[in-house]
């Protein structure tokens, strides 16, 4: 058992709704520590799939996903900044750099990364959970299958961030498998380590959004594997957004 799953056998033995009134140090720091396996593994997973990610064309429904959005921010012609998460080896972000966008790219693999840079892409280092860019920095943000690595108790906090560094009105794309309950490492992964995922009900997922963003597009698609369905939303910033969290509208 590696220790991503080891942490997390030892967190489904634990009362946490007891824990949750009674902090201690020690569930703390377990915790982290899962948090930081976590963290390790998947930049482990994705470095050693540069070369395989970037060979591989990506399937039909992807690119109508991103030929999607990208018809909706040409209509709009409110910004020409976009911010990808999760940019794996830069195919989409080459593709709207292509489109007359100034794309910045953020990954956790370094090799990923890399492989960005290589292209001609700005590329960042950085974990999806601590996104390190001025407010407002952005009018676009784009995460395809990205947030689907987020643990559920750190969900609120990265819409929250992503929602500080995006413009007021601006668009935000997110796509991820979903429809049912699951957080934890999926056995089924072909990735060596196998990987955490965190997948949510269609109900849960656009009640945790709409503390941030409007709902523009909610759309199921059915490609998903392991019994879930491809989840692919349209969010907008309220222009009246309230920096410190909470409601806007």
């Amino acid at each position: 058992m590696n220790v991503v799953r080891a942490y997390w056998a030892a967190s489904e033995r634990c009362d946490w709704r007891t824990a949750a009134h009674e902090p201690s140090r020690q569930s703390a720091l377990a915790v982290a520590q899962m948090t930081d396996d976590v963290t390790r593994l998947l930049r482990d997973a994705y470095d050693r799939r540069v070369e395989a990610r970037a060979v591989r064309p990506p399937p039909a429904w992807e690119t109508v996903e991103r030929d999607f959005f990208l018809a909706r921010l040409q209509r709009e012609r409110a910004t020409t900044s976009l911010l990808e998460l999760g940019a794996a080896t830069g195919s989409d972000a080459a593709f709207f750099t292509a489109h007359g966008f100034e794309v910045v790219c953020v990954d956790l693999s370094p090799r990923m990364v890399e492989h960005c840079r290589a292209r001609g892409l700005v590329a960042h280092v950085m974990d999806v959970t601590d996104l390190r860019f001025p407010p407002d920095s952005f009018g676009a943000v784009y995460a395809m299958n990205c947030l689907v690595h987020v643990r559920k108790a750190q969900l609120r906090g990265t819409l929250e961030q992503i929602s500080r560094i995006l413009r007021p009105d601006g668009l935000f794309y997110v796509g991820l498998y979903g429809g049912r309950e699951f957080e934890g490492v999926a056995e089924e992964d072909d990735c060596e380590p196998k990987r955490f995922f965190c997948h949510h009900r269609d109900e849960d997922l656009c009640a945790a959004v709409d503390e941030f963003f409007h709902l523009e597009s909610f759309r199921r698609i059915p490609h998903g594997w392991s019994g879930l369905h491809f989840q692919s939303l349209i969010l907008r910033k309220a222009a009246s957004a309230v920096r410190a969290g909470g409601r806007q509208r």
